[in-house]
């Protein structure tokens, strides 16, 4: 169980005439996971791949594990591991270093798999002298579920399609990549890749990419034959799962359906779209406040020099300095009688989602 071993490729076949979804990142978000499958009305006709990180970031991550374990014995899954599903095999192997796997269990806390692991075996991870027996109980107490982690493969290819958590450089010669650097591939979209067959790929949410706006839906690129499908479930408080549907054949459209549990509400008025959006991102989200305020505050984006109102609950300080929460100025394009999911009500307006965009709605609302 390393993080460093060579990519392992599996040929998966996609008989034509069986649906195909394509789901990533779900971070152990189980109800996500239920209601998304519920709404594209999966069944053992289907197809699903997981395109890796069913794990970290959410105390339910092993319910989450071992509910897609069970799913698998019923229907056709095909699993590509991400990083995050690597996560509890490096501790164990003992390739994070004991002070980093340290700091990252202490920030984490429960909400890290291998210290979720450990208390639900009876051992403590609170000092790096505990880590022996808490990776000797662990292996002990979960010997299925890391197993099943440790037998994903890193790539899913048939003749159309290559699958990955985050991203390849090429598509020949793939078993001589580490299968780290295809798990935990950042920003791979601005890499600048084309390819032959489509590669579907999830890891980077997909709201990092935009500079205007924050958009949750998967980006499709037919000129580059790639896919990026993560909706920013679980780490968003606006995230989605989101579901690819491959088309029946080759080179047709693409489709999709996403599940969040935000609550709706109906717009009673118009309003038209503001020019110019901001999409202040992880990343790219140092600020100045030029003017405190109780709900929100008048902030400079450093990057690029924009004012911009914030949520004050949305600052916070970082080793890097003072930043933000995500946050956008953008006001959404809205007619009457719009369905709006609702984020954030505010004394300015509601902040809301509406086909996978999160922007303001200033208008009145009323009940879905």
């Amino acid at each position: 169980m390393t993080m460093d071993r060579p990519a392992v490729v599996r040929p998966i076949s996609l008989p034509r005439g069986r649906r195909v979804l394509v789901i990533s990142d779900i971070h152990g978000n189980l109800p996500f996971l239920k209601g998304l499958l519920r709404k594209t009305g999966f069944s053992d006709a289907d197809i699903l791949i997981v395109l890796g990180d069913i794990l970290e970031k959410s105390t339910g991550s092993l319910d989450t594990l071992r509910y897609l374990m069970e799913l698998s014995k019923t229907h056709t899954i095909h699993f590509a591991q991400g990083n995050c599903d690597a996560t509890p095999l490096g501790f164990l192997s003992g390739k994070w270093p004991d002070e980093i796997a340290a700091r990252y269990g202490r920030f984490w806390g429960d909400k890290c798999t291998w210290v979720s692991m450990a208390h639900l075996a009876g051992v403590s991870v609170e000092y790096i002298s505990d880590f022996p027996a808490a990776r000797q109980a662990i292996c002990a107490a979960f010997p299925e579920e890391l197993a099943f982690l440790d037998a994903m493969p890193t790539i899913l290819t048939n003749d159309d399609y290559l699958f990955v958590h985050g991203g390849v450089p090429r598509e020949t010669d793939l078993e001589s990549l580490t299968a780290w650097s295809c798990m935990k591939d950042d920003d791979f979209l601005s890499q600048g890749h084309t390819f032959r067959r489509w590669v579907i790929v999830g890891h980077w949410p997909v709201c990092l990419y935009r500079e205007d706006i924050c958009q949750a839906d998967p980006i499709i690129l037919p000129q580059r034959h790639i896919v990026s499908i993560d909706g920013g479930c679980t780490l968003k408080e606006d995230g989605q799962l989101n579901a690819l549907i491959l088309p029946e054949e080759p080179g047709g459209a693409f489709t999709c359906v996403s599940y969040d549990d935000l609550p709706t509400a109906t717009a009673l008025a118009d309003q038209a779209p503001s020019p110019n959006p901001l999409n202040i991102r992880w990343g790219h989200s140092r600020v100045e406040v030029l003017e405190s305020g109780g709900e929100f505050s008048l902030c400079r984006h450093l990057e690029t020099g924009r004012k911009i109102a914030i949520l004050t609950d949305f600052l916070q300080e970082a080793p890097q300095g003072l930043i933000s929460r995500d946050a956008t100025d953008y006001r959404l394009p809205v007619r009457a009688g719009d369905t709006l999911s609702i984020i954030r009500r505010t004394g300015r307006g509601a902040l809301v989602k509406k086909d996978g965009v999160t922007g303001w709605y200033l208008g009145p609302l009323g009940n879905s």
